[in-house]
């Protein structure tokens, strides 16, 4: 892709900004940009990386739009008022959307390979980033998380990775519609659920996205999955599931504290033991995923089995931070119902009590997943857990507070779970570790605010002392 235009990214610290800035610098393109957390002195070290790219970074006052010819890349939560748009707009300069970018830069690929779903995206983008690395195949990857296989001291949030092969990975995104801009040629469905608009949109989306894939590699255990898995013709599919029939199946899943173990069985393969350093059937389900989409792109099973053994995992996704005192600290993204779900599945399955703090991503999440938020934790709390909800994360601009964490909170604990309301995060931390005890496990889980990895390293540092 020619990159003759310099770039400026409003927003560039952003988890889909970031990347994507990371891969257009890797490739020689001229980048620059700004960001409010940037104003605001938190999380410096992301932005000395950038740097370190050769990003050149400026405050968010509209200084660093100097020039039409500047392709202003920003998303859809940045506001016309933001003084860098204002100048962008006085300018006349040509305006691309973080989605628009890589919808660009993946379909200029000879080998594209999207990563879609509620659930799971970043994980699997991660596994098979780390295959087709692994194998040789020096892939670019386009990822929402930090990817610990390729993290280092000079690459210490290493989102993206540039390289020389045929193969662009990505997590491809539905939350705004914007999946539609993608042609995949290998797609991956990794599940069907409420998250950020109704079911019947989302199903529509991912239906349209599959249906463009010259292979298309679908998770049978998803009902809405599975449904549209149906709608393909039979030579355009792989299919993947739990103990059930598919194309590549999961058996004898062995569960451990920080990983899994299960025997994969293939179409016209000998039955192989797969080992992950990640926990939980929902990696079990990624893994999968992330080996049928390296099948369609042409590595051969046996490899790919031994590739997907030393994937470490993604920052913030049931990360271990630390452990003091019998109490162990986990870091974890789980922010919609099936996430949050599948982590509390993962802990309950090995004894302890489990201490949540759950910061809401926003009021207007809240608002679409309240019921299904609150049918999850009663569910799946145990009565000695508790769950303590601070008020959602909000780094600025115009939102409507229509449901809010006291909302949920009350749903919750009419159920008869323990669950409390503490709007300051701070305090909210502070009460889970006041009430820790040897055996507990306390879990930071949240989306869109990097700063809750410190929240949980704070954790631990106060019980360490």
């Amino acid at each position: 892709m020619d990159h003759r235009k310099p770039y400026f990214f409003v927003g560039i610290g952003g988890s889909g900004m970031m990347p994507l800035a990371m891969i257009l610098a890797g490739q020689g393109a001229t980048v620059s940009g700004s960001d409010r957390s940037l104003d605001a002195g938190r999380l410096p070290a992301k932005f000395d990386d950038l740097k370190r790219r050769g990003v050149a970074l400026f405050a968010q006052d509209g200084n660093g739009i100097v020039s039409s010819d500047q392709i202003v890349v920003a998303s859809a939560a940045i506001e016309a008022s933001v003084p860098d748009m204002i100048v962008a707009a006085e300018l006349g300069n040509e305006r691309m959307t973080r989605a628009e970018l890589n919808a660009r830069l993946f379909n200029a690929a000879s080998l594209s390979i999207g990563v879609a779903g509620t659930s799971g995206k970043s994980t699997v983008t991660g596994m098979i980033g780390w295959i087709l690395h692994a194998c040789g195949r020096d892939p670019t990857v386009m990822n929402g998380a930090v990817m610990k296989n390729f993290v280092s001291p000079q690459a210490p949030f290493a989102s993206a990775l540039v390289g020389a092969g045929d193969a662009y990975v990505s997590e491809v995104d539905e939350s705004d519609g914007s999946i539609a801009l993608y042609r995949p040629g290998i797609a991956v469905l990794n599940n069907v659920s409420l998250d950020h608009m109704p079911m019947a949109q989302l199903i529509d989306l991912f239906g349209a996205f599959i249906a463009k894939a010259g292979t298309a590699v679908v998770n049978l255990d998803n009902g809405d999955g599975a449904a549209l898995a149906m709608t393909l013709p039979a030579g355009r599919l792989t299919s993947f599931a739990i103990e059930g029939q598919a194309d590549l199946v999961a058996r004898n899943v062995e569960q451990q504290p920080f990983g899994v173990a299960f025997d994969l069985h293939a179409q016209g393969a000998v039955p192989v033991r797969v080992t992950l350093q990640v926990p939980g059937r929902h990696n079990v389900s990624n893994a999968l995923a992330a080996l049928g989409a390296v099948q369609a792109a042409g590595v051969p099973l046996e490899a790919a089995v031994e590739a997907i053994a030393g994937f470490t995992g993604l920052k913030r996704r049931f990360e271990l931070v630390g452990e003091t005192g019998g109490v162990a600290v986990i870091d974890d993204f789980g922010h919609n119902p099936d996430k949050i779900a599948a982590t509390l599945d993962t802990l309950h399955a090995f004894p302890g009590r489990l201490l949540l703090l759950f910061q809401p991503h926003g009021y207007g999440p809240l608002k679409v997943m309240r019921s299904e938020l609150v049918s999850m934790f009663a569910s799946k709390l145990a009565p000695d857990d508790l769950l303590v909800l601070p008020d959602p994360v909000y780094q600025g601009g115009t939102v409507t507070r229509d449901v809010t964490s006291a909302d949920i909170i009350a749903d919750i604990a009419a159920t008869g779970r323990r669950a409390l309301h503490i709007p300051d995060r701070e305090a909210a931390a502070a009460h889970l570790v006041a009430q820790a005890r040897p055996g507990d496990r306390i879990v930071v889980m949240g989306a869109r605010d990097d700063t809750l990895s410190l929240l949980a390293q704070g954790m631990v540092d106060i019980m360490s002392r």
